[in-house]
């Protein structure tokens, strides 16, 4: 996954390449280990997006009672949120101390909180606060992981086989986070544990493996650690992506708390830490981030490109499970129980898609340029964007399928050339920090556009829902003044029961109102179409705002894109080595944004120890007098 200037310094160059490039069995050793950390980490990262209801059930909590929202959100986003912030700092102890060293750390730091959270026999708030508190030591121990896997095998591989290693550790990523959809769906209907236990005996396993067979081959660059970049960058992403969490809740009146003293403190405040951080990074001798490569104009576009695209794409995933869970699945004879794996399953599309074009998409652009790809990939995003907003909120599967595909494939056909284009704008000695700088943009745009989806979706049931609901709950013999009450709730809680496969207009009534009707009006509230269909209209209000945002938002990151200029030429190698590197490199690329969509970061330290391995860029005659020489 991401690592910060480790990949750079991993890849050796002249006389250290002979040492740090192993031949023999070591490298397969080295690629075994770290893809087996790699899909671990992905598959922890999507399972609980199936689990976490089998979870709440077991620990008897409601996340969906007053004061409990904010446990159902840490659960969900704690491992993210950690990754975000330690794993450029990780990769750059690597550096220092040794990758295979902090590697062994991560693989057992996971282990140790896996065996943790498996054996969780607490019940109620005190369960969550533990479950909360082991997730996020299960991030640390991720993001030590992702830190430092991809620089491994760039010290075991020589330059000719390298790229496909890495690809072959991307492709785990996207492995990892579709197994981890299916193994939440499958095991925690049987017993919730096994859920956080299916990782112990891989970490086992693993850890062992690591500490008897890797071998620290790579070359140290000592350096001071960054301590007042590091903490103060930190504090300010940690305060702004905890003000996003707490903005999702109600507050007082209001259908969110965006306006909550506290959320505005940790959104003001975490802004001007992270001002503070970058005045801190322009002084420092040995920076966390090197600000000075946004003079590159490739890198700042490519950059901004990369943040926007992420905060276009970031929410997408939970506004597609919420259309499946709460309308589509029921209306089509699911059960709430079983929406959530059913999901996931009918998101399939979107995995190929990227699959297909990624690939295709980064050999196209080694050959033509990254710049027409990529923005054609924006704009065609956004034009799926749109294909959504057209299509029906009971809508035909196939059409669906189809522009889930679409939108995979434009994805594939951005990531690519973009991360190609943004670390070949780079100078050698700062691809790492590059690598590190952009992937960290991206996993921060992912949780702000989480934030923004759903706050635009909220605010669009907030207009109709009320009356929607307070019709049709009396309409079906409901109290007016309980219709009310339930009516005015804020509709964050019908999603989140939509997301987590709970039945909405159970949570909403409670037993004493449904006890009071007759068996079959009770039955029909609490059944497959009621709730579907009372919250189709106002559900497709909202989802159409947030559609057209992330569609404007494609659209700028296209102008942006181009802005970038035209790549310079690159010499043309015709060995079939290279051929055979390339085609691992852009299944790396996909690895990549496999990662981002599940939220663990990305493989970037794929794509800048990619940047290291292959020649620098040269201009037009210097590639001719290359290829001439």
């Amino acid at each position: 996954m991401t690592t910060s200037d480790s990949a750079v310094a991993s890849a050796p160059q002249g006389a250290g390449a002979g040492r740090a490039a192993v031949s023999g069995n070591y490298k397969w050793i080295a690629l075994s280990n770290t893809t087996l950390g790699i899909l671990m980490a992905t598959i922890n990262s999507s399972i609980l997006l199936i689990a976490l209801p089998d979870i709440f059930r077991g620990i008897r909590i409601d996340p969906l009672a007053p004061g409990n929202t904010s446990y159902f959100l840490w659960i969900l986003m704690g491992f993210l949120l950690v990754t975000a912030v330690l794993v450029v700092s990780l990769g750059r102890v690597g550096d220092m101390y040794g990758r295979v060293r902090m590697y062994n750390l991560g693989f057992a730091i996971f282990t140790v909180f896996s065996i943790l959270l498996a054996v969780t026999w607490m019940h109620g708030t005190t369960a969550a606060l533990w479950i909360i508190i082991m997730r996020v030591g299960q991030g640390v121990g991720g993001a030590f992981l992702y830190a430092n896997s991809s620089a491994i095998i760039t010290d075991a591989f020589p330059e000719n086989e390298r790229g496909f290693a890495l690809g072959i550790n991307g492709v785990a990523a996207i492995a990892g986070s579709f197994l981890g959809l299916l193994i939440g769906g499958v095991l925690a209907p049987v017993e919730w544990h096994l859920v956080f236990l299916v990782s112990v005996p891989i970490g086992v396993f693993g850890t062992v493996w690591a500490y008897l067979k890797l071998k620290d081959n790579g070359e140290r660059h000592p350096a001071r650690i960054d301590w007042a970049g590091n903490i103060s960058f930190a504090v300010g992403l940690v305060a702004i992506l905890t003000g996003i969490i707490y903005g999702l809740q109600p507050y007082g009146g209001h259908t969110m708390g965006w306006t909550k003293p506290f959320v505005l403190i940790c959104m003001v405040g975490g802004l001007a830490v992270l001002i503070g951080f970058a005045v801190i990074e322009l002084r420092s001798p040995d920076p966390m981030f090197r600000l000075t490569l946004f003079r590159s104009r490739g890198f700042l576009m490519g950059s901004l490109t990369g943040l926007l695209s992420a905060l276009a794409r970031g929410g997408l995933q939970f506004m597609l499970i919420i259309w499946l869970q709460g309308i589509w699945l029921p209306l089509h004879g699911y059960s709430f129980e079983q929406t959530p794996l059913w999901a996931g399953i009918y998101m399939i599309p979107l995995t190929v898609g990227f699959l297909l074009a990624g690939p295709l998409a980064g050999r196209l652009s080694d050959r033509y340029g990254a710049r027409p790809f990529a923005t054609l990939g924006l704009v065609l995003m956004a034009a799926a964007f749109l294909l959504f907003d057209v299509l029906p909120i009971n809508f035909n599967y196939v059409a669906f399928a189809a522009v889930l595909l679409l939108m995979g494939l434009t994805m594939g056909l951005f990531v690519a050339p973009n991360t190609s284009s943004v670390m070949n704008s780079l100078p050698p000695d700062g691809r790492g920090a590059g690598a590190g700088m952009l992937n960290t943009f991206q996993n921060a745009a992912s949780v702000l556009s989480i934030g923004v989806f759903f706050t635009i979706v909220a605010l669009g049931l907030a207009s109709s829902l009320p009356d929607s609901m307070f019709s049709g709950l009396v309409g079906q013999g409901i109290d007016p003044a309980t219709a009310h009450q339930a009516a005015n709730l804020p509709p964050i809680g019908s999603l989140f029961a939509a997301f987590l496969g709970y039945n909405p207009t159970q949570q909403l009534l409670g037993p004493a109102a449904l006890n009071s009707l007759p068996p079959d009006r009770a039955d029909f509230l609490t059944g497959h179409t009621f709730f579907p269909n009372l919250i189709s209209g106002p559900f497709a209000d909202g989802l159409h705002l947030a559609f057209a945002f992330a569609a404007g938002i494609c659209l700028i990151a296209g102008v942006l894109s181009w802005l970038r200029g035209p790549d310079a030429v690159r010499p043309r190698r015709g060995s079939g080595a290279a051929t055979h590197e390339g085609v691992g490199m852009a299944l790396a690329d996909v690895g990549d944004l496999a990662s981002l969509e599940d939220g663990t970061g990305g493989t970037l330290a794929a794509t800048s120890s990619e940047a290291t391995a292959r020649p620098p860029i040269v201009g037009r005659r210097d590639a001719e007098q290359s290829q001439g020489g």
